[in-house]
């Protein structure tokens, strides 16, 4: 279980500079990795507590990570 939470830390740092090295968004690179790494987090523990998931750890920690890049930077811009 360790393994899989270290494994989405690191998976959601790669999607969160992967997002700003290719233009996806404009937050900065620190911005987006701490983005990305909270949007897993919390995914991670909905999977523990909850049994919520879309598959594999992995393709929760890229799912849950676009869709936290995508929430929170458009939920404050105006």
């Amino acid at each position: 279980m360790f393994m899989i939470l270290m494994g989405t830390v690191v998976i959601a740092g790669i999607v969160g500079y992967l997002s700003e090295k290719t233009g996806f968004t404009h937050n900065g690179f620190l911005p987006s990795i701490i983005i990305c790494v909270g949007g897993a987090f919390l995914f991670y523990f909905l999977r523990i507590m909850f049994g919520i998931s879309f598959g594999p750890p992995g393709l929760d920690a890229v799912l849950s990570s676009i869709g936290a890049l995508i929430i929170v930077p458009t939920h404050w811009r105006k």
